[in-house]
């Protein structure tokens, strides 16, 4: 776990002051005051922005230009929380202004874009995290050491049900709100983005996947909510083979991966029920291991890490709740080291690469692509 002694304060720039700004990155770094302060927001609602700075006591600048906050020698790492057609020319720009950046998931809506994150981050002296805050939760790396150390795995779940993210929202005490102050050229601009990523990402990069409304659903839930579960997936297992089963749709779907010796259940899902089921589950012969997430949106919620097991014929069940420092904190905590001592980070842009691998793997399946 990251030290808690922070030696200087980061400046940071916010790129995207919505719902994810409002109700996490700007409420956690300014609790982190000792580590973080944020000297510029940007956003193309000036409404949004200017909610946004009066959470503020540093009276950060405001403005609509990314560029101008990327520029600026004010600001040493640019979070980018921008709608995700942003993600990639918002982190290319923060790097070739030398910059570091935390840019949450998913990385990019298509490899290409992806891979042009990493191009840009080779030529720059900024380096790039992605905003995988599950995978830096206090028990994480305990449950992959749990996992690693069963003699065989015989099956693993992945499961993440919620309900509606609004009911966690409200009562979150940040109090979040949704502006509509900008331009239809502005909307228009984001939508034939979309379009575009969409196509070059089912078209071409999963080699002929329809473009039909439900499958740019299906893409888009898989960058958004299923990254978080596929990158779980990924870190404490690896890369399956293939897909051996699928049922794609809303407002439920799920994917059946498989591995060398054993398969993955992913199943996931949206209803009107307030509550939230994430966890990841695996199965050995003596030793069941799951590590259990709550909803991220209210502050201070434990990550649980529960093992059931036979120990000499009697039924043992733990349940470990090592910290309840939230994964944004966590999260921030390395990208602070990242960006001070220069330690490497695990979600890198190649790291992400992977999850749109998987992406591609359900979607050609899902859709009868040979």
């Amino acid at each position: 776990m990251p030290a808690s002694n922070p030696t200087r304060v980061v400046n940071v720039g916010l790129i995207g002051c919505g719902e994810v700004a409002q109700t996490v990155h700007i409420p956690t770094l300014s609790f982190m005051s000792d580590w973080f302060q944020i000297t510029h927001l940007c956003d193309i609602s000036p409404a949004s922005l200017k909610h946004c700075a009066t959470k503020l006591n540093s009276l950060p600048k405001t403005t609509s230009d990314p560029a101008e906050l990327c520029k600026s020698d004010q600001v040493e790492v640019v979070v980018v929380a921008s709608s995700d057609e942003y993600h990639a020319s918002h982190a290319i720009l923060a790097l070739e202004h030398g910059k570091h950046v935390l840019v949450e998931k998913p990385v990019a809506l298509t490899k290409r874009d992806a891979l042009a994150i990493a191009h840009a981050e080779r030529r720059s002296k900024g380096k790039v995290m992605v905003g995988y805050m599950r995978r830096y939760s206090a028990p994480f790396e305990d449950a992959v050491r749990e996992i690693g150390g069963l003699d065989k795995i015989l099956y693993a779940r992945v499961r993440d049900i919620i309900g509606p993210n609004s009911h966690f929202v409200n009562q979150s005490g940040t109090f979040p709100k949704k502006f509509t102050d900008f331009s239809a050229a502005d909307t228009a601009e984001k939508n034939a983005t979309a379009e575009e990523m969409i196509r070059t990402a089912l078209r071409d990069e999963c080699g002929g996947v329809p473009v039909t409304p439900e499958s740019t659903l299906m893409w888009r839930l898989f960058g958004g909510l299923g990254s978080h579960d596929l990158s779980l997936m990924r870190e404490a297992l690896g890369m399956p083979e293939k897909v051996v089963g699928s049922s794609l749709g809303f407002p439920f779907w799920n994917v059946l991966f498989k591995y060398q010796n054993f398969t993955v259940s992913y199943e996931s899902g949206l209803d009107n029920v307030p509550r939230f089921d994430a966890h990841l589950e695996v199965y050995g012969a003596d030793k069941t291991v799951r590590i259990q997430y709550d909803t991220p949106y209210v502050k201070g919620l434990p990550v649980t890490l529960h093992v059931a097991e036979n120990v000499d014929g009697v039924y043992r069940e733990s349940t470990i709740r090592k910290s309840y420092e939230d994964p944004y904190t966590l999260e921030m905590k390395t990208l602070w080291e990242l960006v001070v001592e220069g330690k490497p980070v695990k979600t890198t842009v190649e790291d992400a690469l992977q999850d749109l691998e998987i992406f591609t793997m359900a979607m050609r399946h899902g859709y009868g692509v040979e």
